[in-house]
């Protein structure tokens, strides 16, 4: 069996920035015998060493863009060529945009990586989702066990 991980990453005392650490939560019991599941600060080194070697990398992350709305999900799957133009940021100072910049440099790149993102609204100081984020966290948390099926039983992961 080929490996698969999902990265959750954030931080749950930032309120919205918690989304990615939620998200591995709900996916317990939910995922194939040998997915790992994993929790990241994102800082890049970390979340390289996570997916390095892996088939199938999921990131899950809260983002900020330009003209927030917050709980839209974002889906990007990261190809050979480089992040999709316009692509939202994380909410860290560093995170996955960076790693992957950094893996490709370094040839640690799994052989598939998706990012699943929502617009926060509050990354500040504090404990839970806002109401935007947290009606979200079901429906992404359903799209990255969709992308873990998919990717199980595809040939190429």
């Amino acid at each position: 069996m080929r490996r698969v991980v999902v990265i959750g990453v954030g931080n749950e005392f930032r309120r919205d920035d918690g989304i990615g650490p939620e998200v591995v939560s709900r996916l317990r019991g939910r995922t194939a015998e040998g997915v790992e599941l994993l929790v990241s600060d994102g800082e890049p080194t970390r979340m390289i060493e996570a997916w390095a070697g892996a088939a199938l990398a999921v990131v899950v992350d809260a983002v900020l863009t330009g003209r927030p709305s917050p709980g839209r999900l974002h889906r990007i799957v990261i190809g050979r060529t480089g992040l999709p133009p316009g692509r939202p940021v994380s909410s860290h100072g560093l995170g996955p945009p960076d790693a992957v910049a950094l893996a490709r440099a370094l040839g640690r790149m799994p052989e598939t990586l998706i990012v699943h993102a929502v617009e926060a609204a509050d990354v500040g100081p504090g404990l839970g989702l806002t109401p935007a984020v947290a009606a979200a966290a079901e429906a992404l948390t359903d799209e990255v066990a969709r992308d873990l099926e998919a990717g199980y039983r595809s040939p190429d992961c």
